[in-house]
């Protein structure tokens, strides 16, 4: 049975390496009959979270920020599977994925006891160093917080410049990571 994949990808760079990782994924996930929607998260308006507890009020944009979060509410909610891709920055992610992730709140905000729909997930990092700690501890909260199962983390250090990603061997693992999604 084929899954419904949303991807907020973090990356300032739409032919970065984190974009790389992304595009392989995707190619897989493609392969085996998923359908797949990726948010280029800095090409987006999308404001930070106000903590105003005044989300949750409508169902189809749930937050009472008015931008290009509206575009992401509806397929995060029909969404099997959230594919978290993202540079490492200061040991953890950008600031793009960050404030999209905070804005999901307000989906949380429509049920009375503020649960979090469940879902799969996947962490798809690309980085210059090779210190991922920070950022997996994080990932790893916010999983189980959420309720939510990881089914599979891809992280590649070693890569800043543009195509330093190109014959990685994380290019196939992501590959093969879309691909054994079914």
């Amino acid at each position: 049975m084929s899954k419904k994949i949303i991807i907020l990808n973090g990356s300032p760079r739409k032919n970065g390496n984190t974009s790389a990782l992304v595009k392989e994924f995707t190619k897989g996930a493609n392969e085996v009959g998923n359908t797949v929607t990726e948010f280029l998260l800095d090409s987006m308006n999308i404001n930070g979270c106000k903590g105003c507890f005044g989300g949750g009020k409508d169902y189809d944009s749930p937050c009472v920020q008015k931008d290009d979060m509206d575009k992401i509410y509806s397929v995060y909610k029909k969404a099997d599977i959230v594919v978290l891709a993202t540079p490492l920055y200061y040991w953890t992610i950008s600031g793009q994925l960050k404030t999209a992730f905070d804005r999901l709140f307000a989906v949380a905000e429509c049920n009375c006891d503020y649960k979090n729909p469940i879902k799969e997930s996947i962490l798809l990092m690309a980085a210059e160093g090779y210190e991922f700690e920070e950022s997996l501890y994080w990932y790893d909260s916010i999983e189980k917080h959420l309720g939510w199962k990881s089914i599979g983390k891809i992280l590649c250090g070693g890569v800043m410049a543009l195509r330093d990603i190109e014959g990685k061997p994380e290019l196939l693992k992501a590959y093969e990571l879309g691909k054994s999604i079914n």
